[in-house]
C-alpha cells in the first residue's frame, strides 16, 4: 500500500504541474502600474531620469521680494557755470563710462567764440533721466542727467516674521529672477531692513547680487530660498519627479529589466525645499526616477507596447498577456496551434485533451501494476 500511495502522489504532482496549477505569474501590482513606451514615445515625452542617492538636504525658508538699486548707485551731471547746451552726447537708456563727455556747455563769458565747457560723467552707469536738450539754458543748480550704476543690485526679501528667527546675517540663499530665467543666483544676506511691515507681517532681508550684464532691473520680482539648516545622508529626489495628489504621492521608476518601461511607485515623503523632496519610504539608492516627462507619463495609459511584447523581446521567449511564464500545457497548446490549422486535430483544445489522456493512461497502468504486485505479495 505504501508503494501505491507513493505512485499516486507522484502522478498527482505531475498532473498538477501539467495542468498549470503551479503557474508562476509576475506581481500583478507591478504589471498594472507598468507603462511601456517605444523609442519614439520616450523621445516625444523627452524622458529624463536621475539616480536616487543620499545627499546633504538643505532646509529652506521661502520668501518673495523685489530688486532695488543700492543706495550709493546714483550720480548726477550738472554744470558749474551758467550757459547754453550746444551739444548733448548721451540720452535716456545709454550706458556711459566714467570720464565720457556727455554735454558741452557754451559759457556766457565774453569771447569770440565764447568758451565751451565739457561736462564729464562722474561715474559709470545707465542714463535713467535726462533734463537737457540742445540750446537749453544751463544753470549750476540744475540736474542735467541722472546716472545709475547697476553693476551691483540689492535683492530685498520679504521674510515672514514667524520664520525670520531662523535667518541670520550671512545666511545663504538661492535667488530666482523669473524675468530673466536661467539658473538661480547664490547670494548671502548682508543686512536687515530698519522696520517690519506690520500689514504683511514680514521683515526685510537684503542680499547683494552682481549684475555685470545689466540684465537685472529695479522692481523685478525675486524668489528666495534661504538656507537655514542642512542634514546629511538624506534620500531625496528632484521635485519634478513627484506626482499624484498630496495623499497619494508617486514617482515613476525606470524598470531594471525591460527597456523603455517605467513603474509607478507609491512613496512616502518628508521635508521639501526649492529643488528636492525627501523620500522616507518607497525607493532605494540606485533607483532611476523620471524627472522630465514624469507628469506626461501619468497620462500615457498603458503605453504603446504591451507587457507581453516587452517581456517576449527581453527574454527571448513567449509569455502570457499578464506577463507570466507559459505552463507546459500552454506551450503544448501553442505548438499544436502551430502544427496545423484550427479544426484539424482539435487545435489548442485537442492538444490539452491529448496531454490529459496520456497522463490518465499512465496513471491507470501504474495503479494496475501496483495492484497486481500487492495482490501477489499477500497471496
Amino acid at each position: 500500500m505504501r508503494m501505491l500511495y507513493a505512485g499516486l502522489t507522484a502522478i498527482s504532482t505531475t498532473l498538477c504541474l501539467t495542468s498549470g496549477l503551479a503557474e508562476e505569474a509576475i506581481d500583478p501590482g507591478r504589471a498594472a502600474n507598468t507603462i511601456i513606451l517605444d523609442e519614439n514615445g520616450v523621445k516625444n515625452l523627452r524622458i529624463e531620469t536621475v539616480a536616487v542617492e543620499e545627499q546633504d538636504f538643505e532646509s529652506t525658508v521661502f520668501a518673495i521680494g523685489r530688486l532695488e538699486e543700492t543706495p550709493n548707485s546714483r550720480s548726477v551731471l550738472s554744470s558749474r557755470i551758467s550757459g547754453r547746451a550746444i551739444k548733448v552726447n548721451a540720452f535716456l537708456g545709454d550706458h556711459v563710462t566714467k570720464g565720457d563727455i556727455l554735454v558741452e556747455v557754451e559759457s556766457r563769458q565774453p569771447g569770440s567764440p565764447p568758451p565751451v565747457i565739457p561736462l564729464k560723467a562722474a561715474e559709470t552707469g545707465l542714463v535713467i533721466q535726462s533734463h537737457v536738450k540742445v540750446g537749453q539754458p544751463i544753470e549750476p543748480d540744475a540736474e542735467l542727467l541722472d546716472i545709475s550704476d547697476r553693476s551691483v543690485m540689492w535683492a530685498v526679501a520679504k521674510i515672514p516674521e514667524k520664520e525670520a528667527a531662523d535667518v541670520k546675517i550671512g545666511s545663504r540663499a538661492r535667488i530666482r529672477i523669473p524675468a530673466i530665467g536661467g539658473e538661480p543666483i547664490e547670494a548671502t544676506i548682508i543686512r536687515f531692513g530698519i522696520a517690519a511691515d506690520r500689514q504683511a507681517g514680514t521683515v526685510e532681508g537684503i542680499f547683494e547680487i552682481p549684475n555685470p550684464g545689466g540684465e537685472l532691473q529695479p522692481g523685478m520680482r525675486a524668489e528666495f530660498s534661504i538656507i537655514v539648516s542642512s542634514r546629511e545622508d538624506v534620500m531625496a529626489v528632484p521635485r519634478t519627479a513627484l506626482q499624484g495628489d498630496p495623499s497619494k504621492r508617486v514617482v515613476f521608476v525606470k524598470d531594471f529589466d525591460l527597456p523603455n518601461a517605467f513603474v509607478k511607485a507609491p512613496v512616502q515623503v518628508g521635508e521639501q525645499n526649492d529643488g528636492f523632496i525627501e523620500i522616507t519610504a518607497g525607493l532605494f539608492p540606485g533607483d532611476e526616477v523620471v524627472t522630465q516627462g514624469s507628469y506626461s507619463l501619468g497620462f500615457a495609459g498603458g503605453g504603446s507596447v504591451s507587457l507581453k511584447e516587452a517581456l517576449d523581446a527581453a527574454h527571448g521567449h513567449e509569455h502570457n498577456e499578464d506577463g507570466s511564464e507559459l505552463t507546459p500545457a500552454q506551450k503544448a497548446a501553442k505548438e499544436a496551434e502551430k502544427a496545423g490549422p484550427a479544426g484539424q486535430g482539435g487545435g489548442a483544445s485537442s492538444g490539452i485533451l491529448k496531454i490529459y489522456a496520456l497522463v490518465i493512461t499512465l496513471l491507470f497502468i501504474v495503479v494496475a501494476q501496483l495492484y497486481w504486485r500487492n495482490r501477489k505479495a499477500t497471496s
